[in-house]
């Protein structure tokens, strides 16, 4: 019997390290959205280089925009330039697998097309057979027209592809490019024996089969508690100033000062006008987490709890020890100063390489990383707004993640007291929008 490509032992060399997600479907279906976030969680938390190849960017790039008539099937002349185009991903996906970076064995590459026909996922597994890579096919199955009316209008009104087009006209050639792959589409099925997780009517079911391995693991966890419809809005805001802050101290559990209270008083006013509102102005569900520390939990004291839609209380405080401050050690209370002089190779240290540098007995920024890759679970899967009141190191980190930037960037991203940071998350980008509150002229804390 021959070995089978997809379950080889990662200990034969370093094939098992690396790992290809084939995205199935139909137009409309969110592949697109799980691709983009699926990369961007196993680069961010698990540190594998991650690249999505699209290959509607492919065809962007290589012959412009094009009506659904460039995708009918029937026509071989266009199939073929499809296909050149997707040999043209191919291509590139393959160097990336096979390039090796010093000291960096995992490596993902997620190829995001359509993927309809078992002759198509034939030709991926031929392509890539000889370098011996683990595969998992996700297929996203969606028989719910208004879901799929939803992300119609809601994803393709920002998609690349119809940016000189009306919302109407757009509307229906997209219907008709979506008619044109439902001709040929061929759902996964066990003769295939491939390794899937099948993903129906937005994750209202997940079917795994022939999934194995750690990061394999961690995608099917993903994958059970991501969002596929709609947008995410996400607040995030440190507590108010405190009595440590006041003093130049770091970490402690001290509560507020004056004018953190008075903080805390404004940001429910902006709780009031801002978050608990829809745009129409009609009274909507949305959440509030706080770390374990009392300045987070002070800091939302004055946001009311309205009850709302039968047993929902609107901003019930819930309380994460996830969400608690990275930890100083040894050097918790202290002001830099103070470590400077007591601890001067450990201060220079954390000036050299403030993401991997630990505080002893302590945390470091990749500590708080991997402490936040289960919080941000249950980020992706909330439909609520959500206010986050944390901590400068650990909204750092999310904020990072959700804006696509590099997670080296997060020790130094600018967060100040007294500010609410807003992200507005869809298929192809995270808008942020800043609102500073109150102003500060005094005891800015220090940097983590």
């Amino acid at each position: 019997m021959g070995v089978d490509p997809f379950l080889e032992s990662a200990g034969e060399g370093t094939q098992g390290d690396k790992l290809l997600c084939v995205l199935v479907g139909l137009p409309a279906r969110g592949k697109t959205y799980i691709a983009r976030r699926l990369s961007r969680y196993l680069s961010f938390f698990h540190g594998a280089p991650t690249q999505v190849y699209n290959v509607g960017e492919y065809r962007r790039d290589m012959h412009g925009t094009q009506d659904h008539t460039f995708f009918d099937s029937s026509n071989p002349e266009t199939q073929e330039t499809l296909f050149d185009i997707t040999k043209a991903a191919m291509k590139d996906l393959r160097q990336f697998l096979t390039t090796e970076s010093p000291g960096q064995l995992k490596r993902v590459a997620i190829f995001d097309a359509p993927n309809v026909t078992r002759a198509r996922r034939k030709w991926i597994i031929d392509e890539l057979k000889d370098l011996q890579i683990r595969m998992i096919f996700i297929e996203c199955i969606c028989n719910d027209e208004k879901v799929v009316n939803e992300n119609i209008l809601r994803t393709k009104l920002t998609s690349p592809d119809y940016k000189e087009e009306s919302g109407e006209k757009m509307e229906a050639d997209f219907r008709k490019r979506i008619q044109h792959y439902e001709r040929v589409y061929e759902m996964i099925d066990d003769e295939e024996d491939l390794p899937y997780i099948k993903i129906f009517d937005s994750g209202r079911k997940i079917e795994i089969h022939k999934v194995h391995g750690y990061l394999q693991s961690k995608i099917v966890q993903f994958l059970v508690n991501v969002r596929y419809t709609g947008q995410s809005t996400f607040y995030l805001s440190r507590h108010g100033q405190s009595e440590y802050n006041k003093l130049g101290k770091i970490g402690g559990d001290s509560s507020l000062s004056d004018m953190g209270r008075a903080y805390a008083v404004e940001l429910s006013k902006f709780v009031d006008e801002n978050i608990l509102r829809a745009q129409d102005g009609q009274l909507r569900r949305a959440r509030l987490w706080t770390s374990s520390m009392k300045r987070t939990i002070e800091t939302g004291a004055y946001i009311s709890h309205q009850q709302v839609d039968g047993d929902w209380y609107n901003m019930r405080p819930r309380v994460w020890r996830l969400l608690d401050e990275l930890y100083a050690g040894s050097c918790d209370g202290m002001t830099y100063e103070e470590i400077k002089v007591k601890f001067p190779d450990e201060y220079q240290a954390r000036k050299t390489n403030k993401l991997e540098y630990r505080y002893p007995r302590g945390e470091s920024y990749l500590d708080v990383i991997a402490r936040l890759d289960p919080l941000i679970h249950e980020m992706e899967r909330i439909k609520e707004p959500l206010l986050i009141i944390g901590h400068q190191a650990i909204l750092r980190v999310l904020y990072c993640y959700f804006c696509d930037l590099p997670r080296d960037a997060a020790p130094n991203i600018a967060f100040p007291l007294h500010t609410v940071y807003q992200l507005d998350l869809d298929t192809y980008s995270c808008r942020t929008t800043q609102y500073p509150l109150l102003a500060i002229d005094e005891g800015e804390s220090p940097s983590h």
